[in-house]
């Protein structure tokens, strides 16, 4: 049997072949992949500074690694929900985050627990019932945690 294939010579092309066919590819022919960062970031402080820090984070992660190889999420709860509120000292700064790609999310039981609304809330964040139990479900599928 005769291989021509570009070069190969044929007991290279027979070995191709027969690892095509057994389902392997060989290592020249496997593009590498490069997993995309996943961060998570909590904000439970009612302070416009720590907002700043995180929103600041998130811009630098992007700007340092490329917005579209980095997912992040800013998850707020306890006074740190505040932020989010439409009247937010920070509104304008978590709208460019949100546009940039970075999912915020409030804690739907701090809400609760304050009496917030979605209405009272800036108009495209996110809701996750519990924060501590969404960032706890991040860190398990291996998000890296930063809390600033």
């Amino acid at each position: 049997m005769k291989f021509a294939c570009n070069g190969l010579n044929s007991i290279a092309a027979a070995a191709l072949v027969l690892l095509l066919v057994a389902g392997i590819a060989p290592v020249e022919a496997q593009q590498p992949g490069t997993a995309k960062s996943r961060v998570v970031m909590q904000v439970s402080d009612g302070d416009a500074a720590k907002w700043n820090l995180a929103l600041n984070n998130a811009r630098n992660l992007q700007a340092d690694l490329g917005a579209g190889n980095v997912d992040i999420e800013i998850v707020a709860y306890g006074p740190g929900i505040g932020m989010l509120k439409a009247d937010s000292a920070v509104g304008a700064r978590v709208d460019e985050a949100l546009a940039s790609g970075v999912k915020v999310v409030a804690c739907e039981n701090t809400m609760r627990g304050q009496k917030l609304t979605k209405p009272d809330m800036l108009p495209d964040v996110g809701y996750v019932s519990a924060g501590v139990v969404e960032i706890m479900q991040k860190q398990q599928q291996g998000w890296a945690y930063i809390r600033p």
